[in-house]
């Protein structure tokens, strides 16, 4: 059999999404009858039925599922070799990639032991996401909580966890509190909303939201949000990560630094803790749940 061409995946994708051959036809500008024959002649080269189809519904079959997921992985994998392909054409940039409130003090104090230049900054609540898409060289990442496959990197220190509470709650003035302590607190949610770091300061001063998050927020708190730590939650393990086989020249001067153990301690010390280079190296397994210290490839 040929090689399956691009425009047969995206066919078959958009059919795959829709269950429907006239709203896929029409999200893709072509028409149905194009569409229907090419699916068919699909099927026809590769030998398996990958839909079942009546005048009512249509639906994949066990071979159908199993191709909509290799087109998408094989798609998503396509965008992204054209992206770094973009970016590797351009003036060298080293792009980060973090999310609101988390690690910023931390991440101030890593750049400021890098003497390369500045990297650019994207905001996004994922991270590892834009490592893989190309959208992002590295990326500061909370070990445990987000999927790191196909990622290295160097866990770079600890942040601690605090409860956001407004500043006239019964439990803003306590030196600490327990998980159980916010469980009946009207707004309470165990997992913070995937919002701006402002827009989850306004809900918290309003009364309209209890919740945790990393330490790195007490910076950026406004007069009428308290954090108060948490006692029976473990710290967050941040590391900084980049994708296997990253070429970049900035990114590797940068990995040099960490590896060598610079960082020191993060002036407020309630606020992170970092650990000794020894200390931050672990194999990474699968699925991952620390970082491997792996150098990335040499200059872009």
């Amino acid at each position: 059999m040929d090689r399956l061409e691009t425009r047969e995946l995206v066919y078959f994708a958009a059919v795959a999404e829709e269950l429907h051959f006239s709203r896929a036809a029409e999200n893709l500008g072509i028409t149905q009858p194009v569409l229907s024959r090419a699916i068919a002649r699909l099927e026809r080269r590769m030998g398996v039925r990958l839909l079942n189809r009546t005048s009512r519904r249509v639906e994949l079959t066990d071979a159908g599922r199993t191709f909509r997921d290799e087109c998408r992985r094989l798609l998503r994998r396509l965008d992204v070799a054209v992206r770094r392909t973009q970016r590797s054409a351009d003036t060298p940039r080293f792009v980060v990639a973090v999310r609101p409130g988390t690690g910023s003090g931390l991440l101030s104090e890593l750049l400021r032991q890098y003497s390369g230049p500045a990297p650019e900054l994207i905001f996004t609540h994922d991270r590892a996401g834009a490592v893989r898409d190309g959208l992002a060289d590295a990326a500061l990442v909370c070990v445990g909580s987000e999927d790191l496959t196909g990622l290295s990197g160097i866990e770079v220190g600890e942040e601690l966890p605090v409860a956001l509470l407004p500043g006239d709650h019964h439990l803003a003035g306590r030196a600490e509190v327990a998980v159980v302590d916010l469980q009946g607190e009207p707004g309470y949610r165990a997992h913070c909303p995937e919002v701006g770091l402002d827009e989850i300061m306004d809900r918290v001063a309003l009364g309209r939201l209890v919740t945790v998050v990393g330490s790195a927020v007490a910076d950026r708190l406004p007069s009428d949000v308290a954090a108060v730590p948490v006692t029976d939650l473990p710290p967050t393990t941040l590391a900084f990560c980049w994708s296997r086989g990253t070429r970049n020249q900035s990114l590797s001067a940068l990995a040099d630094t960490l590896a060598a153990g610079n960082t020191g301690e993060h002036p407020g010390n309630a606020a992170f803790r970092t650990g000794d280079a020894a200390g931050r190296q672990a194999v990474l397994s699968t699925p991952p749940d620390r970082l491997a210290q792996v150098r990335p490839d040499g200059p872009r």
